[in-house]
């Protein structure tokens, strides 16, 4: 294993990881910045969709990811600092004292994901998600549930933001994910590949748990508070977790989690 000291915090081998918060919120240009040595583990394993392209490690970090190093592709450099030095890169104490710098898949269409799914399908649909600790919890319940792959509409946050990446335990990186220019597209494109729709909110009549997990069958989940559109609702099965103690509903990673449970348990 090849490591590359870094003494200074202005080295320019490691300016695409500075300013990690400030620079979440502008893009990096196809690329993203993972963090914690479980994301890392998952970004240099073969389940990964994305490519590593860089390592900061802490150097009393560097044993603990040591088969996380060997994994990466040749020519992937492991650069290590002191607990100072990545702190000032970073812009902020880092703690965990792992970071890694990767890109993001190529594109995939909506109708291409949904050509690809089997006869016995479950896909997550994000409408409107903008709050990133949500869509991490999206991705991972989908991942825990072997959801066939995560969509969303163009109202959606980034799920590669640096938080989303980390609430996702990595899922993010190795989940199947399109986005459509509009919720109508994307119920076009589901309705299209033969997928039946299911529409969570507090409004339905309808149980989910009369739902059972059966073909090809797409769950979509609005944002906490506004919901999904009624223009959307009106064009699916409309179903609702029934709830008690004068609560109408769940938080929204929660309430995927149930339902993802209850047409999963069956295949």
């Amino acid at each position: 294993m090849t490591l590359i000291s870094i003494t200074d915090p202005d080295d320019p081998r490691v300016a695409a990881f500075g300013h990690v918060k400030e620079r979440d919120l502008t893009g990096r240009e196809g690329r993203f910045i993972a963090e914690g040595k479980g994301v890392v583990r998952i970004l240099a394993s073969p389940a990964s969709l994305c490519v590593p392209e860089s390592l900061l490690l802490a150097e009393n970090r560097v044993q603990a990811m040591a088969e996380a190093v060997a994994a990466l592709p040749d020519g992937v450099p492991t650069y290590v600092a002191g607990q100072g030095v990545l702190d000032a890169v970073a812009g902020f104490p880092l703690h965990r004292g792992v970071l890694a710098l990767g890109r993001k898949p190529a594109p995939r269409s909506v109708a291409a994901l949904l050509a690809d799914a089997p006869p016995q399908a479950v896909v997550v649909c994000a409408v409107g998600i903008g709050n990133h600790d949500n869509m991490g919890g999206l991705f991972r319940n989908a991942a825990a549930f072997g959801a066939h792959a995560v969509l969303m509409d163009a109202a959606c946050c980034d799920p590669f933001y640096r938080k989303a990446v980390r609430v996702s335990v990595g899922a993010v990186l190795r989940t199947p994910m399109a986005t459509a220019p509009s919720v109508e597209v994307l119920l076009d494109e589901l309705e299209t590949a033969g997928f039946e729709t299911l529409a969570l909110t507090p409004s339905a009549t309808q149980p989910l748990s009369a739902v059972r997990g059966s073909g090809r069958q797409a769950l979509l989940l609005g944002a906490e508070g506004p919901g999904l559109p009624d223009t959307v609702i009106r064009r699916c099965r409309s179903v609702g977790v029934p709830m008690a103690g004068g609560f109408d509903s769940l938080n929204v990673a929660a309430t995927s989690a149930v339902a993802l449970h209850q047409l999963t348990q069956v295949r």
